[in-house]
């Protein structure tokens, strides 16, 4: 499961502006490779969203189905904002749904056509 914990607005290359939605793991216990000891973390990422700020707003705490994975992508320069540090990373955290709770078509027609079933079909 995952969580929404906060929304941000950006830019558009056009200038108009869009909501993304942050969204956290649940807590995982990792040991530091340089002292041994262990800690914990969050993973972290963010997905466009086409609602205004109002729904976005609303949508904190919803928690749901799927994992945010790390992804291997082209290497990039990331400042460390506690420490200024400039690090080179080649990975990045997204978000993939558990494909068991994904609906087909079908599956919708079936099972949340009846009146009142809608709310049903997005949880």
């Amino acid at each position: 499961m995952v969580t929404i914990t906060n929304y941000t607005k950006r830019k558009k290359e056009d200038g108009t502006a869009f909501c993304v939605l942050e969204i956290n793991s649940g807590i995982e216990l990792l040991k530091s490779q340089t002292t041994g000891q262990y800690y914990t973390t969050a993973k972290k990422c963010y997905i466009p969203a086409t609602f205004d700020e109002a729904v976005c707003r609303s949508l904190k705490g919803t928690m749901m189905k799927g994992d945010i994975i790390k992804v291997e992508c082209e290497p990039y320069q990331y400042t460390i904002k506690e420490t200024g540090e400039l690090i080179t990373l080649n990975h990045r955290y997204e978000y993939t749904p558990d494909e068991s709770s994904q609906l087909t078509h079908n599956n919708y027609l079936e099972n949340y056509t009846a009146p009142g079933n809608l709310v049903n079909a997005i949880q």
